[in-house]
């Protein structure tokens, strides 16, 4: 719900009040979908797109050395998503170095490297967005660094 002083001014509206005179009055309107946009673009600006883990429409982004590792990437990608955490998997033939870069770019807060290594051993290798290596870890450990990281952004209620 606004109140607004500028279009009644702007239209020239004015009413008669109960002393015979003329009034400007006050437009009550509600706004959703403005005060919406404004929240957004309050939002981008002031966090730079860099949004806060728990707000991130996507909160890792799965990257797999080359074709070979697609079916252990998805198998990771459903265990994120059994723990309620937003991932993609990157499936493009292109090199790591610019899956990594675009990432970065994107501002997905987590990465997750799968090769050779990761899949015999069941792991991912971790990267934070901003360069962090946080190194190789189980889904599980990686699992409970994103919860703990919402956690502590978050008030429980």
């Amino acid at each position: 719900i606004q109140v607004d002083y500028n279009l009644p001014e702007r239209f020239d509206l004015s009413y008669k009040g109960s002393d015979n005179e003329l009034h400007r009055p006050i437009m009550i309107h509600r706004a959703p979908f403005g005060s919406l946009e404004r929240f957004v673009a309050i939002l981008l600006e002031h966090t730079g797109g860099n949004f806060p883990l728990w707000l991130m429409p996507t909160q890792c982004m799965i990257l797999s050395l080359s074709e070979k590792y697609e079916k252990y990437s998805e198998k990771v990608l459903n265990l994120l998503e059994n723990n309620e955490i937003r991932a993609l998997v990157d499936h493009r033939n292109e090199t790591i170095g610019k899956k990594i870069r675009e990432s970065e770019m994107k501002k997905f807060p987590y990465m997750l490297i799968i090769g050779e290594q990761e899949e015999k051993e069941n792991k991912v290798t971790v990267r934070k967005h901003g360069g962090e290596d946080l190194g190789m870890m189980s889904i599980e450990t990686f699992s409970s660094i994103i919860n703990e990281e919402i956690n502590k952004t978050l008030k429980s209620f």
